[in-house]
């Protein structure tokens, strides 16, 4: 697939997009770009579902929407407020840990350079794309299991890791793409590419498709 092809592929989606949730950050996003949020909302999802994450960040952020405030918070009193988000405990202590060095080291602001954003305590390049797309509006190519696998699906990269594909895209993708294939792709990949058996019949990209590796669908 050619970037002519991958375009397409992404102005069709973007056409079909609003029709679905879109994910957690954005959805965060959409009341304001804050940094510190949107890495906070990203350390709470992960291995955790959307709607659970969406309800622990709205009890946690009554309380602590800035690093100051989180620090003042007592680690127990960040499990009551993440329960049940995927490994609370850890999550909680990680938070205070972050906040923690954004303050002594940063001077409070979440950086926006993705070296540093890799230093902090449980951020990965997914989370670290995140907040410099989502939290600052800098190119950046946040990749997911959605994004790797879809890329691959269609074609477009022939990769075997999440960091492998974000490589691969940063080569290859026009930067026009780089901050919304990850909102496109998700919520693609959450409703209608699915993992197992995707829905290639509702599909609107279906034509463009590759579908490298799909051996079943609906």
């Amino acid at each position: 697939m050619d970037n002519d092809s991958i375009g397409i592929v992404l102005g069709r989606i973007r056409e079909e997009y609003p029709r679905y949730r879109m994910p957690i950050v954005t959805e965060l996003v959409q009341t304001g770009k804050d940094p510190y949020k949107v890495l906070i909302s990203c350390l709470l999802s992960l291995r955790t579902k959307d709607e659970v994450t969406a309800q622990a960040q709205e009890r946690l952020f009554k309380f602590a929407d800035d690093p100051e405030k989180m620090m003042e918070l007592e680690e127990a009193s960040i499990r009551e407020l993440i329960y049940p988000v995927g490994f609370y405990k850890n999550k909680a202590r990680i938070l205070k840990e972050v906040s923690s060095t954004i303050i002594n080291e940063h001077g409070g602001t979440v950086p926006d350079d993705l070296d540093e954003l890799l230093k902090l305590k449980g951020v990965g390049r997914k989370t670290a794309n995140l907040v410099i797309t989502m939290g600052y509006d800098k190119p950046g190519i946040c990749v997911d299991t959605h994004v790797h696998r879809i890329t691959n699906r269609l074609g477009y990269v022939n990769t075997r890791s999440p960091d492998e594909t974000e490589m691969a895209l940063r080569t290859k993708l026009p930067m026009k793409h780089w901050i919304e294939i990850n909102d496109l792709l998700v919520t693609w990949g959450q409703n209608v590419c699915k993992p197992i058996s995707p829905l290639c019949s509702l599909c609107v990209v279906s034509d463009l498709c590759e579908k490298v590796g799909v051996e079943r669908s609906r």
